[in-house]
C-alpha cells in the first residue's frame, strides 16, 4: 500500500493496513477514538505524553488548504468577487471536512514519528 492511500484512509504508519481509528470519521460512535495500539502489529500511538499536540499545526495546515483551494474553486467558476459568498462557501466546507481533517491531522503526524516498516508489511 503507498504512503498516500494509507494517509487517506487513515491507515498505520507503521504497516500501513491496520486502523489508527476505532471508528470513521463520519460516525456518531465518536471521531475521536484513537486507537492505542495497531491492531495489526501493536505499534504504540502515544510515543510520549501530549504526542498528538503536534497534529494541530498540521490540522491547521490543513484547514488553510482547504479554504485556499475553495477560493480558488470559486474563482474559476466566477462566484469568487462576493466576499459573502467565498466566506460561507469556505466555512461550510471546513465544518463539512473538519472530522475527516482532525483524523487525516494525527495520521499525518504520527507519521513524522513512526517510520514505515516494509518487512512487517510484506507479512500480510
Amino acid at each position: 500500500m503507498s504512503f498516500v492511500h494509507s494517509l487517506l484512509f487513515l491507515c498505520c504508519p507503521k504497516c500501513r493496513t491496520g486502523k489508527m481509528f476505532r471508528h470513521k470519521p463520519y460516525s456518531f460512535k465518536g471521531v475521536t477514538s484513537l486507537n492505542k495500539r495497531c491492531p495489526h502489529f501493536s505499534t504504540s500511538y502515544q510515543l510520549e505524553p501530549s504526542f498528538f499536540y503536534g497534529s494541530m499545526y498540521v490540522s491547521y495546515a490543513l484547514g488553510v488548504a482547504l479554504a485556499v483551494a475553495v477560493y480558488v474553486l470559486l474563482l474559476l467558476v466566477g462566484l469568487g468577487e462576493n466576499g459573502r459568498t467565498s466566506f460561507f462557501a469556505i466555512a461550510a466546507a471546513i465544518v463539512v471536512s473538519a472530522p475527516y481533517i482532525y483524523q487525516l491531522s494525527k495520521v499525518i503526524w504520527a507519521s513524522f514519528f513512526i517510520k514505515y516498516d516494509p518487512k512487517i508489511s510484506n507479512k500480510n
